[in-house]
């Protein structure tokens, strides 16, 4: 299949470029960039990503373009176009001021072919603190803003293209065309990448990979194992064992509901309530990294003895979606926080991977559901994670704070998925991801009665996203903030008061901990 490889310099955004082409039904690869793949006869295209360096930084990261220049077609953006100049003899000095924020491409030269239907004035973004101070002797400008007059320019004798702006995020108004008119008109693509193609594929692949192997799954409620176990369940029917194993921390009768969708789906599910090993391996347990490690470690405990009462089972399954696969590649070393979805497999289940979804992004995933027929409750589940209600606790973790925070939780999630917005959309759909979060280490005085009450904090947490790698927090209605707070505090014993959490990412996280 024809693909666009992007060659990550350590972007946040680079994910994003990846999402983009997709979007236009082409498969794309995200690689470190010093990973460019040297026989593969599908590449069609490469684009360069930003970078949190400077070209002149004695760390920056460096690619060879004799690999690719000349030979496919090549798109710079930001830092990439940086590079592309200050390696071909054009010259990047650091800019007078950041140049950062909306800017207004006021000349364009709409004949080449990257610019084919923009405006004149359209508006782009730009992140960088470097500019583009001269291009190589053999490029010329074809787009210029008021500060920036090599804000993008081609070479005359190669197919070449540099942009200072990221056309991947959305506030720059025609990034999409922009990234069509290098993906799909000057690199050929067929736009063969599809929800349909990528089921009919991933099907006859799953077959020939599985034959009448068992297979097992690992499913947690959420849209990536489901649409996993949907699409393996399509391949080898009954060979699937999926098991569901209940830590205690989950939202309220999501156990029991999940199972029952599970069952209705046709899928050979097994079930297993584990809660009070969680409960007693994290009494006490303040520290959020090691809750995470503990509920990874119980998890794999739980799980590897459950599935080895199926002694055939030759594959593991995993929901693990490429976003999760990019990130544990980080290509700066750090770890922001520990996966538990995705490494090596225990040595003693003596299993081999399968892995379904691992090239798909999230919106793909969604994508793929609804090409299965699955139930949009299903599709639509908002991200939740793995560790539950866990990390939504600060401080240690008991059963009755579990309790209440799964009231309160159940309260505001019910309300988004009620309230219907002014265009006709829940507010539920219209955020990427919600959740309570109990404020356990806090105490605040109230009035409840005639009655003095010295109870927890509740915070709310809307977010909207396309990607989870920057977020918003939603703008949600007063009305219906006010009437999910009045229900909680009512109803919810040990809660006498409700904040609403407005911090975006960066610079905060989604979840608490």
């Amino acid at each position: 299949m024809q693909k666009i490889i992007i060659l990550d310099f350590g972007s946040q955004t680079t994910q994003l470029i990846g999402r983009r082409v997709r979007e236009l039904d082409t498969f794309c690869e995200i690689l470190p960039y010093n990973k460019f793949p040297k026989d593969d006869a599908d590449v069609i295209g490469v684009i360069l990503s930003g970078s949190p360096y400077s070209v002149h930084d004695p760390e920056a990261f460096k690619v060879d373009l004799t690999q690719f220049v000349g030979r496919l077609p090549v798109l710079g953006i930001c830092y990439g176009a940086q590079f592309i100049s200050h390696t071909l003899g054009g010259k990047v000095e650091k800019a007078d001021s950041r140049e950062y924020g909306r800017a207004n491409l006021q000349t364009v030269d709409t004949t080449n072919p990257l610019f084919k239907g923009f405006d004149q004035n359209s508006q782009v973004w730009m992140s960088h603190g470097d500019t583009i101070t001269a291009i190589p002797d053999d490029f010329k400008v074809i787009g210029s803003t008021a500060d920036v007059t090599n804000a993008a320019f081609a070479s005359t004798t190669q197919p070449v293209w540099a942009v200072q702006f990221h056309p991947e995020v959305f506030h720059t108004l025609q990034g999409t065309t922009l990234l069509k008119n290098f993906v799909v008109d000057i690199c050929g693509s067929r736009q063969e990448w599809s929800a349909a193609s990528f089921v009919d594929s991933t099907v006859a692949e799953l077959k020939a990979q599985l034959g009448s192997d068992r297979v097992i799954l690992g499913l947690s409620g959420g849209v990536d194992s489901s649409v996993a176990a949907v699409l393996l369940n399509r391949a080898i029917g009954q060979n699937l064992t999926c098991i569901f194993v209940d830590h205690g921390m989950l939202r309220k009768n999501e156990f029991q509901q999940v199972m029952d969708d599970y069952r209705c789906l046709g899928l050979n599910v097994i079930g297993v309530d584990a809660s009070e090993k969680f409960f007693a391996d994290l009494a006490g347990v303040t520290d959020p990294e090691q809750k995470r490690k503990i509920i990874g470690r119980d998890f794999v405990e739980v799980f590897n003895a459950e599935a080895k009462k199926i002694t055939d089972a030759k594959w593991l399954a995993q929901g693990t979606i490429y976003p999760d696969r990019i990130e544990s590649l980080n290509i700066t070393g750090k770890v922001i926080k520990s996966h538990h979805n995705v490494g090596g497999l225990p040595k003693e289940m003596h299993l081999q991977l399968c892995e379904p979804l691992k090239w798909l992004f999230k919106d793909e995933v969604r994508r793929v559901g609804r090409q299965l027929g699955m139930p949009e409750h299903l599709i639509t589940r908002h991200p939740f994670p793995g560790p539950g209600l866990a990390v939504r606790i600060l401080g240690d973790i008991t059963p009755e704070k579990v309790r209440v925070l799964q009231d309160a939780d159940d309260i505001y999630i019910r309300g988004l998925r009620e309230y219907v917005d002014t265009d006709g959309e829940t507010l539920y759909n219209k955020v990427w991801q919600a959740g309570a979060i109990l404020l356990s280490t806090v105490r605040s005085v109230g009035v409840m009665g005639d009655e003095r009450t010295y109870e927890h904090p509740v915070a709310l947490r809307a977010v909207t996203s396309t990607d989870a790698m920057t977020a918003d927090w939603a703008h949600l209605p007063y009305d219906f903030m006010a009437k999910v707070s009045n229900e909680i505090i009512n109803k919810v014993r040990g809660v006498n008061r409700v904040c609403y959490d407005i911090s975006s990412k960066p610079p905060a996280t989604i979840e608490w901990e």
